[in-house]
This record gives structure tokens, C-alpha cells and sequence, in this order.
């Protein structure tokens, strides 16, 4: 930990990359964002977003662009592709015109999605019956008793 004047504490260089980063209500944003930390919007946004962590949209939110991020949680409007690499929670005002691409996807009953929804990992073929069953049994053999 770094010492500043006063004896006050600074942020070290990785802490201020992970810092959390709010676009408030009525605050309009043209052009991309780009951040390693935690961001939620409450504004809006018009521009590609990229974010190596978490994103949070809220009920005001809106973005109009394809998004990039580790895990979001989203309230408000988003009209571009979802890039998640791990989980999306689409809260229950939700409204996304653009497709999801997630690892994982939870929806509450009300959310909205006007485009389609691919899971990584997810079968691809008419076997999905036959790989899931397995994917499955292998599951319940790795999970400790």
C-alpha cells in the first residue's frame, strides 16, 4: 500500500484497474467504453462496451451496442449482441434486441429477449439428448458426497 501526504492511503496500480465505475442517470455517452473494473450504467450509451469484469445495467439504463464482459446483471434496455463469458442475469425489466452469447443464463419471469440465445458448451447436434445425459452422469460421478 502506497503512502500519500498526510499519511493517507492510495490506491496501488492493481487496485485503481478493479475500481467500480458509474455512468449516472441522465449522463449520455457517445462512443466505445473500455474499462478492466466493475461498471454500472445508469445513463446512456451509445458505443461498443468492453469490460474485463462485471457490468451492471439499471432499470434506467440503456445501451446501444454490442457488449463484452466477464458477468452482467441487467435492468435496463441493451439493442446490440451480449458477449458474456461467464453468467448473464436478466432481471425481470430487462429488455434485450440482440442476440446472447453466455456461458450461463439466468431470466426472470418478465424479462425480455427479442433475438436468440447460444450457451457455450451447449450441444449443437440431434444427439443433444444423448450429450446431455452424459454430460449428466459425468456431473453426478464429479460431484463430492
Amino acid at each position: 500500500m502506497l503512502t500519500g501526504m498526510l499519511g493517507a492511503k492510495t490506491n496501488t496500480p492493481d487496485q485503481s484497474l478493479k475500481a467500480m465505475n458509474m455512468l449516472g442517470m441522465g449522463t449520455t455517452i457517445t462512443g466505445d467504453i473500455k474499462t478492466e473494473g466493475d461498471i454500472r450504467i445508469d445513463g446512456k450509451v451509445t458505443g461498443k462496451v468492453t469490460i474485463n469484469s462485471k457490468l451492471a445495467v439499471g432499470e434506467s439504463g440503456i445501451i446501444e451496442g454490442d457488449v463484452q464482459c466477464k458477468n452482467a446483471s441487467i435492468e435496463g434496455r441493451i439493442k446490440g449482441n451480449l458477449h458474456i463469458s461467464e453468467l448473464i442475469f436478466l432481471r425481470k425489466t430487462a429488455v434485450i434486441d440482440g442476440d446472447i452469447y453466455a456461458a450461463k443464463l439466468v431470466v426472470e419471469e418478465g424479462a425480455k429477449i427479442n433475438g436468440k440465445c447460444s450457451m457455450e458448451g451447449a450441444p449443437a447436434s440431434t444427439n443433444s439428448n444423448q450429450q446431455n445425459t452424459e454430460n449428466s452422469a459425468r456431473l453426478k460421478s464429479e460431484t463430492p458426497k
